[in-house]
């Protein structure tokens, strides 16, 4: 496919040491994070291994499928960077960073994974078709009850846990859960990528690569794609909608939060005019006065979405 690459600014060898403070994107940006995987082979080779515990040798090859579009309207809330890719021609990948918490991830990931699986031409026996891998990197924590750093779901017998497929698969990376990591985890380094993508500054980065040469070639290309201009642009635009979106979001939770009062506060009042009805010494017609009154607030609660039952205020 073909590649819609710039041509990134050069750097001297000892870029590193002239760099200081704290990086102009963060590293959790999903642009700046498309854009590390599809300019440094090196760092979609070190990141796959780290998230599927893979030796370095078993990867042979990384098709992306989707290189990123210059130009396209990265603020439309419908676009969405995430890297697809064919591992060593068999496997569809399909990789994405998510720092917002909109709910509902499970059902989402599930709907990526399923449009990845199951892609054959007309005649094509099943047994061929392509395993498919959607790994989700969150910073916020999917299942609070059952945190960890690197999590993999498949479908299996909840009797036996016999894998019913390997071929369809979850993985989920936990930002936020470092301290968690396996001893496979610290083994295959899912934890220094997990702190690589939560790095607030060059000192950050540059005591990762210290310990971790490998990374080296990861850092720089991270200089480079900060440095240009147009790439810049673009993270900061990213950055500028996910702070639009992730207010939206907290609004919302907020109003949503306030609503839940009201209603409460209204199944109280609903219950305490009952219990008075129920109580006044009222003639039988004041009663039914007085009841009839009663339904028909209940019944304008009611066509405003707002449950007067007491059993489930």
């Amino acid at each position: 496919m073909k590649q819609n690459h710039l041509s990134l600014p050069s750097v001297s060898a000892d870029i590193l040491e002239q760099v200081h403070g704290p990086l102009p994107i963060p590293m959790t940006n999903d642009c700046l994070f498309h854009l590390l995987m599809e300019y440094s082979t090196r760092s979609l080779h070190g990141l796959l291994c780290a998230l599927l515990h893979l030796d370095p040798a078993a990867i042979t090859e990384t098709v992306i499928q989707n290189p990123y579009l210059f130009g396209t309207s990265i603020k439309d809330k419908q676009y969405i960077l995430d890297v697809k890719l064919l591992l060593n021609q068999r496997t569809l990948v399909n990789l994405e960073m998510q720092v917002l918490n909109a709910g509902s991830w499970p059902e989402r990931s599930l709907c990526y994974l399923s449009r990845s699986f199951g892609q054959l031409n007309r005649g094509e026996d099943y047994s061929k078709v392509q395993p498919a891998v959607q790994i989700g990197i969150l910073n916020f924590t999917l299942f609070p009850d059952h945190p960890e750093l690197l999590s993999n779901y498949y479908m299996i017998n909840i009797k036996n846990h016999n894998i019913y497929s390997d071929k369809f698969r979850l993985t989920v990376l936990d930002l936020t859960q470092r301290h968690l990591a396996a001893p496979e985890d610290i083994v295959y380094k899912t934890d220094v990528w997990a702190s690589l993508f939560k790095a607030a500054t060059w000192e950050d980065i540059k005591m990762l690569v210290k310990q971790n040469p490998e990374l080296h070639d990861t850092a720089t290309t991270i200089c480079q794609l900060t440095m240009d201009e147009r790439i810049r642009m673009e993270c900061e635009d990213r950055e500028e909608f996910l702070r639009r979106q992730a207010t939206t979001i907290r609004l919302k939770e907020i109003a949503e939060k306030k609503l839940d009062q009201a209603v409460t506060e209204l199944n109280q009042t609903v219950a305490e005019l009952n219990q008075t009805v129920a109580k006044l010494d009222l003639t039988t017609a004041e009663r039914d006065q007085a009841i009839a009154k009663l339904v028909r607030l209940q019944r304008i609660l009611e066509k405003h979405g707002i449950n007067t039952d007491e059993d489930d205020s």
